[in-house]
């Protein structure tokens, strides 16, 4: 459609993106009292000048000031409410529209899914979501309010100068269009220093976080002073960018206000003339004379506040591109169930047709199974071959060819969570005790149906955690044990297993149906391995669908299927006569 194109392209030239209007509702009103308050503040500047107008030249001609003195003081009180009023609807129309935006980006990552997450910068994107965001309150609090004021002052103004002296409304009209000029101008430029700006403090963040994720691989490996410096000359570009924005700021400002008090200084001088030769009365030219400046003070004051708000604008572009291409996946159309091969099939069983996944501009070889439940479908294949792209592109990290449908609905348009628990090789703990970890995202999932899970008391949630820390063959490990970052505290083994139990109490706490493991015997002894092998088939026996990636050849004696998931062809043949 073509009001897409046109929305969806950065708002370069715009003083407001489209998209604000479309991804933040709560902005719709706010323009609404704006301009309202706009309206009001233009009247009230008006009679602001009559009043004074009225009370200079009453009292050079000796006339009774009560009167008029009162009517000033009113406009005066009126004009600091107005502005109150703005100041206070900007900072809660900021205030909802952040929270709006935040809660819609992390809606749209979650519809994206960890295939997009894992081509983004991460430390970007929480930037933008965190710092960008916040950068809104000077776009909402200052930009647009000043922006308002402008569209519907300016013209107003300039009218009543036309009515009153048709020459210093000329006048105005014609200086006046030399300061949007030099906006555009000095705005192309600020712009582009702050993208700069922008995209450096990305780079910053997304190379802090990298150092200290792998700093101790760094250390070991002698590259941390390395490191170091890489992050301090980041900053040093950082620091510079920042000062040369500030450099275009303070000149742009400048230039600004030269413009505009030349301007008002030859409306001055021609008023001043035509009061030597009588051809203008005092009151008419004071009148004129005061307005002249509020004429030019909001296209000022929109150059100012465009600089203050142009970090925010940066991060927005950045937000709505995320938010765009949510809304082109939602809109794509959803994947055709398989093809009916003849053979009667359980309602609520996988079923994987011809899926080709995508690793960048090639794909892997395609593969077709089903998986009902009871069963356990082990996928094998040498290391490379694509067996853990295969889960992700089932659980939503990974593009893919092809169909591959749950119930007979697509799994690209179902929510991850409420159909597939999943562990897998990096086993992903976070910082915490080993019961946060195993129920990780418990009283958030939502079961078969749709519908979330119970909250239950801390009693059970402790029997539930220790359930499946004993399922997943880790029964010594203390649910109350206190983990560090990313899981410290913890051997390899303890940490796969760990991951283990929190795919099975996602499986059984959130009754999704489910279970994908990717190599979860890895780093365990025989012994150990035997004990969870039990504990996988005991599942599936249930009635879980077990979906298992493994190169032990031990994992074929709990296996109903077993898919040669390789190089080869699909359609490879399984073992026993078991078709894939």
């Amino acid at each position: 459609m073509p009001d897409d194109d046109t929305t969806r392209a950065p708002a370069r030239g715009r003083p407001v993106d489209p998209r604000l209007l479309r991804y933040a509702t709560a902005a719709r009103g706010f323009f609404v009292v704006i301009a309202l308050i706009g309206l009001a503040q233009t009247a009230v500047t008006i009679a602001f000048a009559w009043t004074l107008t009225r009370a200079i030249t009453g009292a050079i001609e000796r006339e009774p000031l009560t009167e008029v003195l009162g009517w000033l003081t009113a406009t005066i009180v009126l004009r600091a409410l107005l502005l109150w009023a703005r100041d206070t609807v900007s900072a809660r129309a900021a205030a909802r529209v952040q929270a709006q935006l935040r809660g819609t980006l992390v809606d749209a990552v979650g519809t994206l899914g960890p295939g997009w997450l894992e081509t983004q910068n991460s430390a970007r994107l929480a930037v933008t979501a965190g710092r960008g965001l916040e950068a809104l309150d000077a776009y909402f609090a200052r930009y647009l309010p000043q922006l308002t004021q402008t569209m519907i002052a300016t013209p107003i103004i300039l009218a009543v100068m036309w009515w009153q002296d048709w020459i210093s409304g000329l006048t105005v009209l014609l200086t006046l269009p030399l300061i949007p000029l030099f906006m555009i101008l000095i705005g192309l430029a600020t712009r582009s220093v702050q993208q700069k700006q922008w995209n450096t403090l990305g780079q910053l963040a997304a190379r802090f976080a990298d150092t200290v994720r792998g700093l101790s691989t760094l250390k070991v490996f002698g590259r941390h002073r390395r490191a170091v410096t890489s992050i301090r000359t980041v900053t040093d570009t950082y620091r510079r960018e920042t000062m040369r924005v500030l450099r275009v700021s303070f000149l742009s400002g400048f230039a600004l206000e030269l413009l505009a008090s030349i301007a008002v200084a030859i409306v001055a001088v021609t008023i001043g003339f035509r009061l030597m030769d009588g051809s203008l009365t005092l009151v008419v030219g004071l009148f004129v004379l005061l307005l002249a400046p509020e004429a030019y003070l909001p296209l000022r004051q929109v150059g100012v506040q465009f600089h203050a708000a142009a970090e925010g604008v940066a991060a927005t572009d950045d937000v709505f591109a995320v938010l765009d291409a949510a809304r082109d996946l939602r809109r794509a159309p959803t994947q055709a169930a398989c093809a009916d091969t003849g053979t009667a099939v359980d309602d609520r069983a996988l079923e994987v047709c011809d899926l080709r996944v995508v690793r960048g501009d090639r794909e892997l070889a395609p593969v077709s199974f089903t998986a009902a439940r009871g069963t356990v479908t082990l996928i094998e294949g040498p290391s490379g071959s694509g067996k853990s792209s295969l889960l992700a592109a089932l659980r939503g990290a990974a593009a893919f060819r092809g169909t591959a449908t749950f119930g007979g609905v697509g799994v690209d348009v179902l929510d991850p969570a409420t159909w597939i628990a999943w562990a897998g090789q990096n086993p992903g703990l976070i910082g915490g005790t080993v019961a946060d970890n195993v129920a990780l995202g418990e009283g958030d999932g939502a079961g078969e149906s749709g519908a979330p899970s119970p909250q239950s008391s801390g009693s059970d949630r402790d029997a539930r955690v220790r359930d499946a820390l004993s399922r997943a063959g880790a029964a010594e490990i203390e649910p109350d044990r206190v983990l560090g970052v990313q899981g410290a505290g913890l051997s390899g083994g303890q940490s796969q297993r760990v991951a283990v139990a929190r795919a099975i109490h996602h499986h059984l706490h959130h009754r999704v149906p489910v279970l994908a493991l990717d190599e979860p015997s890895a780093a365990l002894d025989p012994f150990t391995e035997a004990e969870l092998w039990s504990q996988v088939r005991r599942l599936a026996d249930e009635g879980a669908i077990v979906l298992l990636v493994s190169h032990r050849t031990s994992a074929r004696a709990i296996a109903d299927h077993v898919l040669d998931y390789s190089a080869e062809p699909a359609g490879v043949p399984f073992p026993e006569g078991v078709d894939a």
